[in-house]
């Protein structure tokens, strides 16, 4: 065997798991899944992390919790809407082959504007589009816009986004969830400083009555709840941003469901009367019996 020969790179072999492992896998994912629900795939990925059930790899989230996922519910051991997905997959008008049915349907989506008599307007924004499902459960809840921007926002997006606040005109609070990274902490600093641009240009909007609040990831949280890391694309690897971020990154999927939500409870808790809420809800409990009624009507 020739020198070139004896040291050519080979690759490496894995074990692979047993049966019993990966049942393991599959119990810890449908545990997971019956406490919170619906999840990203790229949560329940850091939640297997967390508690040890799979290594912190890119390869584990690809090779392992992505395909256990489409096993578990063509299984049915999970439901498919146990999986958020925000992608909107096609775009249609609401029709009704009668009156009586588009009744019965505004019933059944009817709400009330919970937030008409705030002294304050507010708008819950995220970073990551595939976890507009998991926190819609608490903005919907609560009546509140949810903006999501996909990483870096369009000048056309938040040209219309501040259009919307100039319409309100309530002094406004935007509270931002997005990635602890360079690019995540730019995309904040993005938003807030061409909303303010915007809003100005538009002339008809005091911009002392604007508040802009990174809400997470921050440092403070990644060190209280041990947030699962993942290195820093370098400035040298192709991060522009990354010049001025010392550190590990994390992503915003790492915060456990239940903080996320108590994380956007909090900031809407700042800012609306429990009581009130509770009198407007009971009002559109009425107003939708009304309706119901109405749809049943001969």
């Amino acid at each position: 065997m020739s020198v070139a020969e004896l040291y050519r790179p080979r690759p490496i072999k894995r074990s692979r798991r047993s049966r019993a492992e990966m049942d393991g896998i599959r119990n810890a994912i449908v545990n997971i899944l019956s406490e919170h629900s619906p999840m990203t795939v790229r949560q329940i990925f850091y939640a297997l992390t967390v508690r040890g059930v799979i290594e912190k790899a890119e390869a584990e989230y690809k090779q392992t919790v992505v395909r256990l996922l489409d096993d578990l519910r063509w299984a049915g051991d999970i439901d498919w809407d146990d999986i958020s997905d925000a992608t909107r997959w096609m775009h249609k008008l609401r029709s009704y082959k009668s009156v009586e049915q588009a009744i019965r349907a505004t019933a059944q989506f009817y709400r009330r504007d919970l937030c008409a008599n705030n002294e304050d307007y507010i708008e819950i924004w995220c970073e990551k589009e595939a976890l507009a499902g998991v926190m819609a459960q608490v903005t919907e809840e609560y009546d509140l816009p949810l903006m999501v921007s996909r990483g870096f926002s369009s000048s056309s997006y938040l040209r219309r986004a501040a259009d919307k606040i100039t319409t309100i005109g309530k002094p406004t609070f935007i509270y931002h969830f997005g990635d602890h990274d360079p690019s995540g902490l730019w995309i904040s600093e993005q938003i807030e400083r061409d909303l303010q641009r915007h809003l100005d240009d538009i002339g008809e909007f005091d911009l002392d009555d604007f508040f802009f609040e990174r809400i997470a990831v921050t440092p403070k949280q990644i060190d209280g709840w041990k947030l699962p890391t993942r290195p820093t694309k370098t400035e040298a690897e192709g991060n522009r941003h990354a010049k001025h971020f010392n550190g590990d990154s994390v992503e915003l999927h790492a915060i456990p469901i239940d903080k996320l939500h108590d994380l956007i409870r909090n900031v809407i808790f700042r800012h609306i009367d429990l009581r009130q809420l509770q009198v407007l809800r009971e009002a559109e409990k009425s107003e939708r019996e009304l309706l119901n009624a109405l749809g049943k009507a001969p």
